[in-house]
């Protein structure tokens, strides 16, 4: 039946002559196959034959559909490329054989992940993905077509990925949801986006699946009466202002209504009151009806402020045209309403697709711009050459070609895409990486603004470059900082930072470390954080600091490997009180897994410190940092028992000294840096000093770790004001031994 729905698309808008050259290729296909089943028990075929389906009902070239027809017989059924040349011309052999070496390269990844701790004799999976993933956008940017056949190929394969184990329906369903559909949003391709992020929803989040599933059921009919009426309203007073038009209601899909429901549910809000998971579409004759549709749309509904994009204007880089409003719709909800014309509906549901009609033997056709408004696809090239690593260069992908982007303009009026996030560092880098690496300031819309400020759609930016060279700084790779989103302005960060001497990169990655376990308290030998990130010298540890290759955070990740992880929402579990037993505090009593355990005021260790116990009569284990002044004091060493962190999710007190100029808003300050990393505050206290307007803010916070301790720091040092930020040492002895 495919077969037959296929024939009968192609014959609707290709030439008798191109149609033959498909039923040709079908027929080959189809014979190549026809032993073979699918997991399904179907007959193989019928993957090929649903591939090519698709691409024909979004019109594309017969070259296409016929590689899309036989995009497995090189890799199932031996026969090679030279035949397929011989057959069907260099076209369809090029583009099938390209397909097929991301074939191969999925299939590696599949055995690496199958070897079961066996010495494995292919790459690892997660590096033979990358190298797949890598090998993909190589191609697509010499020709597009090989991941439109892709793209065209997952998504069947993940309408039928009920069929395989789940360890393979869960890694198949995350790269599509990190990927493809992300790169099918990048090729304007917004209809097998939706289908590939609602069918990886359903194995990634089966459970939320299902809810959204029977919420949005739930209320249908409510929708169903709510968008006939806006239509239907919206349509009588377009038709009084003469304009000819064609509405219709579009709902939300399930990923993008759970995505919506995340968003609402952290304001507070329920499914119920959220009436702008309907969109209503307007379709006009022209640009010109565009905008007079807008104009009475804002005289019958009143628009919601900073809720109005003009995509026509400025289209996105995907070559999305459309205008975008929210009003106040009928009974006083939001609505959304978006305006465009046929053709723009065309390429916002097909993108790229849409243009490739230029390829079916007319080359007038062809869009002179197609080329320049997809420029974004020579950055790929471009990052081919320069980035060494798969791995780097795939995370330059995601971040800076597969996010959302933003446009700003340079003082000259030029228009730079940038991925969301993307700060005026970003911005400099995008423009020449030496005036990134010289940038000492940075214009906001006229004003002086920080480096790390979040840019947004409109803004205007400049960039103030020092006299000499002096190259970046290292803290501009710090995460916790905001510095850089683009993963390409980082890389170029690291690598002036590689071509730096050893000795420099050495001090200044011993330094950074140093400092970050005094200021923490953690005391860990040397050798031993260093083997656990795999150096083999504590040197080259600290030249891989100091040079930008790795974060702080990494290693502070080494010292608490294995710390649970926090909640999904990002909050970490509570712990009301010092006094716990071993299940809350996550602390385990060597040889005795039922004693009672309480953490010490006197130094209160965090996970990922190195900790002792200490047996207090009537009141279990007091756990004390190893270094901490009582601990070393003591004689009665019969009293000491051996401890560790257990598992259980817990959270523990530290007290901080935050050393400040005094200033109005100085402690809401602090406590929103704090709160912005989900940490709660038990207490805090404030001594000033009036001779030099200075002052001391001691707080107790209870963190899941030194880890998440360090973050913490890095977020008062941003604080207006702060000087210093310290872990509080012991006190006095008489505080120690209360607190022992």
């Amino acid at each position: 039946m495919s077969a037959t729905q296929l024939i009968a698309r192609a014959k609707s808008y290709l030439p008798n002559d191109r149609v033959q050259f498909v039923q040709t290729a079908l027929a080959f296909a189809s014979d190549a196959h026809k032993e073979q089943k699918r997991r399904s028990g179907e007959p193989y075929i019928e993957h090929p034959v649903a591939t090519a389906l698709y691409l024909a009902n979004i019109n594309l070239d017969s070259t296409t559909l016929a590689a899309a027809l036989l995009h497995d017989v090189i890799e199932d059924t031996g026969i090679s490329k030279g035949e397929l040349e011989k057959e069907f011309g260099a076209d369809v052999a090029r583009l099938v054989d390209g397909v097929t070496k991301l074939k191969r390269l999925d299939l590696l990844s599949d055995e690496a992940e199958s070897s079961n701790g066996a010495e494995p004799v292919v790459p690892t999976a997660e590096a033979a993905r990358t190298a797949s993933l890598r090998k993909m956008l190589v191609a697509m940017a010499s020709d597009i077509r090989v991941v439109l056949i892709k793209l065209a190929d997952r998504l069947h394969n993940m309408r039928t990925l009920k069929y395989l184990s789940e360890d393979r329906q869960q890694r198949i369903a995350r790269e599509t949801l990190d990927i493809y559909a992300p790169l099918a949003q990048r090729l304007g391709m917004a209809d097998i986006k939706w289908q590939l992020e609602d069918e990886a929803f359903k194995y990634l989040l089966p459970r939320q699946y299902k809810s959204v599933s029977r919420m949005i059921s739930r209320k249908r009919t409510e929708r169903e009466h709510y968008t006939e009426d806006a239509v239907q309203a919206l349509g009588e007073a377009l038709n009084e202002s003469g304009i000819n038009c064609t509405i219709s209601g579009r709902p939300k899909h399930l990923y993008s209504t759970y995505q919506k429901l995340q968003r609402y549910q952290s304001r507070g809000r329920k499914f119920d009151e959220i009436y702008d998971l309907i969109a209503v579409r307007v379709i006009v004759d022209s640009t010109a009806d565009c905008y007079a549709c807008l104009g009475a749309v804002h005289q019958m509904w009143r628009p919601v402020p900073g809720e109005f994009d003009d995509y026509i204007a400025n289209p996105k880089e995907n070559l999305y045209q459309s205008l975008h409003t929210s009003v106040i719709g009928p009974q006083g909800y939001p609505l959304e309403v978006q305006i465009r014309t046929a053709e723009m509906h065309r390429i916002a549901e097909d993108g790229v697709a849409a243009h490739w009609t230029y390829k079916q033997g007319d080359p007038e056709n062809e869009d002179a711009l197609f080329d320049e408004k997809l420029t974004w696809l020579k950055q790929l090239l471009e990052w081919q050459r320069e980035m060494s690593g798969d791995e780097e260069y795939l995370d330059s992908v995601k971040t800076d070609i597969l996010r959302d982007q933003v446009f700003v303009y340079t003082p000259a009026g030029d228009v730079i895409d940038l991925p969301s996030s993307s700060t005026p560092l970003d911005f400099a880098y995008r423009i020449h990486t030496d005036l990134g690496h010289n940038t000492v300031g940075s214009m906001v819309n006229g004003k002086l603004m920080p480096l790390n400020t979040q840019l947004h759609n409109g803004d205007t930016v400049e960039i103030r470059k020092a006299r000499a060279p002096r190259g970046p700084s290292l803290d501009w790779l710090n995460s916790d900082l905001g510095y850089l989103a683009t993963a390409s302005a980082r890389a170029k960060v690291r690598l002036w930072f590689r071509r730096q001497e050893r000795h420099e990169n050495v001090q200044r990655g011993h330094d950074l470390l140093t400092r970050e376990l005094r200021r923490l308290g953690v005391e860990v030998p040397t050798s031993k954080i260093a083997s656990k990130l795999g150096f083999d010298d504590y040197a080259d540890l600290e030249e891989a600091l100091g040079a930008g290759q790795m974060g702080i955070g990494k290693v502070l990740e080494s010292v608490t490997e294995n710390f649970p992880p926090v909640e999904a929402n990002g909050s970490v579990p509570e712990v009301p009180a010092v006094l716990h037993r071993q299940e809350r505090t996550g602390i385990v009593v060597m040889g005795a897994p039922n004693m009672l355990t309480r953490v010490a005021r006197c130094c209160s260790p965090v996970y990922g410190d190195e900790i002792s116990g200490y047996i207090t009569r009537g009141r279990g284990v007091t756990v004390h940092r190893t270094n901490c002044i009582n601990m070393r004091s003591t004689d009665d060493h019969d009293r000491l028992v051996p401890v560790a962190w257990g598992h259980a999710d817990s959270t523990y007190p530290a007290r901080l000294i935050v050393h400040a100029y005094d200033r109005v808003g100085l402690l809401r300050d602090i406590t929103h840096y704090v709160s912005a990393e989900h940490v709660n505050i038990h207490s805090m206290a404030s001594n000033e000093d009036p001779d030099t307007n200075s002052c001391t803010v001691t707080l107790t916070v209870y963190t899941s770790g030194v880890d998440q301790l360090s973050r913490v720091f890095t977020r008062l040092e941003m604080v207006e004001g702060v000087l210093s930020v310290n872990r509080a040492n012991e006190g006095d002895h008489a505080a120690q031994a209360a607190g022992q």
